[in-house]
């Protein structure tokens, strides 16, 4: 075992005590890859060839190879990455085939199971799936890693390695890992961009981090000092509803998934204003109003989403994420559809005008200087329902082919962790002209979770023929 330990930060951290506090939460984040028949028409590849693929880019995710030096965060101190002596490849990489017919149903089925599982904290905090038995000749890779191991190695998911910009691309090397400004852009040319959905709270630190350290970059520390107290008093004071979204969750989840056309995303925002990501809101809030009057909730008071929101001023250099955690109010109570899809927009511009995000930013760095044994106090109460009740997190992604072993990418299915006491979250990735919502889902507490997928088709159908009038 190497000699030398990187020790976990308070951010790392945070993802394993919430873990630690709830047995329903589990903080892997990553995704399913959805791709066509190799155009060699050679049939799906083989777990050795995928096997082959990963030894050779090894190295490029340092800490593929380590595992935490202990299992558990504990009041006086926190883990360690150190090396393990006793990994092997192929305890972290599997073979599955998906049920004839291997449609939709078959797929979210299997994902939902896969989802359901947690990562063993003995071994290294990674796993990866080769799928096949999809229709049409078509093969999946699904990928879960922690996000206190995500965190650490600058955001690189072992998904993220294989893919390419070419249908065969030779070996690459360390050397050759393009060098990311932070916004999915390097100057080596087109690579795949930080597409996989991360929990929040890791990025929203290091960009609050980096603004200390820059003066030019963060506004004056007494109203950073007042946003987050105005944050901290919306928490207790202005408490997000209750709602059947925030009950006790378990371990087993459900999963679905929904996609739409990029080009009609940009005709609805072109149409009606805003942005892509107000378009995302507004169906996201349509859809959770049909699902609440189903079950029969009052529609008066608005939901809160967290949603990230990247902050770039004037004076920003282009080096490096400024992102911070909004909390949107999404006006469910609305009925008429075009003044609901303004007041979306209303409120999500209104917040990002404001001193939301400074507070949530500032809020989060003080938190990662607080002492492990307040830390999990204070972790768990930035992810409680009195804060949000759902999380939206909306993504973009390459808009251009990626590859891998000969195939081409299709389709990226993005998955949202689910913290305590939240039984639905969903996550939206963008990538070469199609959007993908995933729903992730508490078993038990959404068993009529077809309602919400449902309701996302018609809002969207509903809004891009408002838009077409």
């Amino acid at each position: 075992m190497s000699t030398t330990e990187e020790r976990l930060t308070s951010l790392d951290s945070t993802f394993l005590e919430l873990e630690q506090a709830d047995e329903g939460a589990m903080m892997h984040i990553g995704g399913a890859l959805l791709f066509d028949a190799p155009i060699d028409g050679a049939g799906p590849p083989t777990l050795e060839q995928l096997l082959t693929l990963l030894e050779e880019r090894s190295a490029l995710l340092p800490h593929h190879r380590s595992r935490l030096s202990e299992p558990r965060v504990h009041g006086l101190r926190r883990p360690a990455w150190v090396e393990d002596p006793s990994f092997d490849l192929r305890s972290h990489v599997r073979h599955a085939t998906l049920p004839a017919p291997g449609g939709e149903a078959e797929l979210h089925e299997w994902l939902a199971d896969f989802y359901s599982h947690r990562l063993d904290r003995a071994r290294p905090l990674w796993e990866m799936t080769l799928v096949d038995g999809l229709e049409d000749g078509r093969w999946m890779l699904a990928t879960k890693t922690h996000h206190a191991m995500v965190d650490g190695v600058g955001s690189i998911d072992i998904g993220h390695l294989l893919l390419d910009v070419e249908p065969h691309s030779a070996p690459r090397t360390p050397a050759q890992l393009p060098a990311s400004n932070g916004n999915g852009t390097s100057g080596g040319g087109p690579h795949l961009p930080e597409w996989l959905p991360p929990v929040l709270a890791a990025r929203v630190a290091k960009a609050a981090i980096g603004a200390a350290r820059n003066p030019g970059t963060l506004l004056r520390a007494g109203e950073a000092a007042v946003a987050m107290g105005e944050m901290l008093w919306q928490d207790e004071i202005m408490a997000a509803r209750q709602s059947t979204l925030n009950v006790p969750i378990g371990t087993t989840r459900r999963f679905t998934s929904v996609a739409f056309e990029l080009t009609q995303v940009k005709e609805i925002k072109g149409a009606l204003g805003g942005t892509v990501n107000d378009v995302v809101l507004a169906t996201c809030t349509g859809a959770l109003r049909r699902l609440l009057e189903h079950r029969g909730e009052d529609l008066e008071q608005p939901l809160r989403a967290m949603v990230p929101v990247n902050l770039r001023g004037d004076d920003h250099d282009g080096v490096g994420n400024r992102v911070t955690s909004l909390f949107v109010e999404l006006p469910v109570g609305t009925s008429a559809l075009h003044r609901r899809y303004l007041e979306t927009q209303a409120a999500a511009a209104k917040l990002k005008s404001g001193s939301a995000a400074l507070g949530g930013s500032t809020l989060v760095l003080v938190t990662g200087f607080a002492p492990p044994l307040l830390h999990e106090t204070i972790s768990k109460m930035l992810f409680a329902p009195r804060l949000f009740n759902i999380t939206i997190t909306n993504v973009p992604g390459p808009q251009f082919p990626l590859y891998a072993l000969g195939a081409r990418l299709r389709r990226i299915v993005p998955l949202v962790p689910l913290f305590a006491d939240h039984a639905i979250g969903i996550a939206i990735v963008s990538y070469d002209g199609e959007l993908v919502f995933g729903i992730n889902a508490d078993y038990a507490t959404n068993p009529d979770l077809d309602v919400l997928e449902a309701a996302l088709r018609d809002e969207f159908t509903r809004l891009l023929s408002l838009a077409r009038d």
